[in-house]
């Protein structure tokens, strides 16, 4: 079974400096200094690819799609969960019964607002399995904040279901 849930880790620097947070949140030498919003439209503002909601299916309608699939191409509409709190640089979408899919963005190429959890996004690009190894679930939840204890009890990978966005457009 493929875990989809996200563990809702975030890359909070609470008490630290943005900078500070930066060089701290490098993603393995990505910078940060990508650009925001491409365009904005009547209905929404987009990031990365201009792109609309034609097509557009909601997570629980695309999830069983996946089942024996590797990869896919996607265009979902969904709810943001939750945002990187340093510099927007992913989001997790929830489904309706509360399971999480982590969204980054391709090359790094652009971030979201880190106050949009609760809104709808449309989101363009590909979903994919793979196994995230205990050093990266260990960084975010080191970014989050966590305890050390909380930290210590993260021990096993945990293979899930990620998807990369070249555009996402956020619902007005």
């Amino acid at each position: 079974m493929v875990a989809v849930s996200m563990l809702g880790f975030g890359c909070g620097s609470e008490g630290g400096s943005d900078a500070a947070a930066t060089e701290a949140h490098d993603h393995d030498g990505h910078d940060h200094d990508h650009g925001d919003a491409t365009a904005e439209a009547g209905d929404g503002v987009h990031f990365g690819e201009v792109i609309e909601e034609d097509g557009a299916v909601t997570l629980d309608e695309f999830l069983p799609k996946m089942e024996g699939v590797d990869s896919l191409d996607a265009k979902l509409v969904g709810t943001v969960e939750s945002v990187c709190q340093t510099k927007g640089c992913w989001m997790n979408l929830t489904t309706e019964a509360g399971d999480e899919m982590f969204v980054q963005f391709e090359d790094y190429g652009f971030f979201m607002p880190k106050d949009i959890a609760g809104r709808k996004v449309v989101i363009d690009g590909y979903a994919y399995r793979q196994v995230t190894s205990v050093d990266e679930l260990r960084h975010y939840a080191e970014d989050e904040g966590k305890s050390a204890e909380e930290i210590a009890a993260i021990t096993e990978p945990v293979e899930e279901l990620k998807f990369m966005a070249s555009g996402v457009k956020l619902m007005n």
